[in-house]
């Protein structure tokens, strides 16, 4: 009989501990009866995580890293930024179908870090991933499109954040994927209109210096006087 790894074990834990919370709430996973859901003891629990809050910020990376791959994976290299930013949008939300009760757990867990006294840094690291992943997803799109995001690679990040969440909290409501689905074409297109291209923007940086060369070529001449004809 194989022999479980530590890793596979803080796995078996992590499903066992969204399970829980998605039928019983946040509030309920405790040590105890997240290490009954997955049919362990409770000293393998503390075996695979230093504490209860070490499990709790395992639950995010194992949605978004999910979220991130789907969508880095739909980039393709030199086709039109708005199409690899759409069907990459498409392959992310698709994960966040598929995850409908994960998703439920995020936010209610953001909810209980924020009003339990001691967990509020949990929050705060939650939207710092949420952002980082967005963060990693643009550098991506832009490398493979060659172009940079205004204003900033910061408030793109932001922008993404603030967008999927919305979108997945009102979809939990109505579950209107149609409309979903077109919020993110939308979206992609919109978000397209912060990129430009990094030539263009070094072109212009130069202009700016007047360090172009054909610029300062032409700024030289500009000012060589004219000698008159003897």
């Amino acid at each position: 009989m194989a022999r479980t790894t530590a890793a596979d074990r803080r796995q078996q834990l992590i499903e066992a501990a969204f399970r829980v919370m998605a039928r019983d709430g946040v509030a309920a996973a405790t040590t105890r009866a997240i290490a009954a859901e997955a049919g362990a003891p409770l000293a393998t629990f503390h075996y695979a995580f230093r504490s209860k809050e070490e499990l709790l910020r395992e639950l995010t990376p194992a949605i978004v890293d999910r979220m991130l791959n789907a969508a880095t994976n739909a980039i393709t290299p030199g086709h039109d930024l708005k199409e690899s930013l759409r069907n990459s949008f498409r392959s992310m939300w698709a994960v966040s179908e598929a995850t409908i009760s994960e998703q439920h757990v995020l936010y209610e867990l953001t909810q209980y870090a924020l009003r339990n006294p001691g967990l509020e840094d949990l929050a705060h690291w939650q939207y710092q991933r949420y952002a980082e992943t967005a963060r990693q997803y643009l550098q991506a799109a832009g490398d493979a499109a060659d172009v940079h995001w205004t204003p900033s690679l910061a408030v793109a990040s932001r922008i993404v954040v603030s967008f999927l969440d919305g979108l997945a909290l009102g979809w939990l409501v109505d579950r209107n994927s149609g409309e979903a689905r077109a919020a993110i074409d939308t979206f992609a297109e919109q978000l397209a209109t912060l990129a430009r291209p990094r030539d263009a923007i070094d072109l212009g940086r130069g202009d700016s210096r007047n360090d172009h060369p054909e610029r300062r070529v032409k700024s030289r001449t500009a000012r060589t006087p004219t000698s008159s004809p003897h």
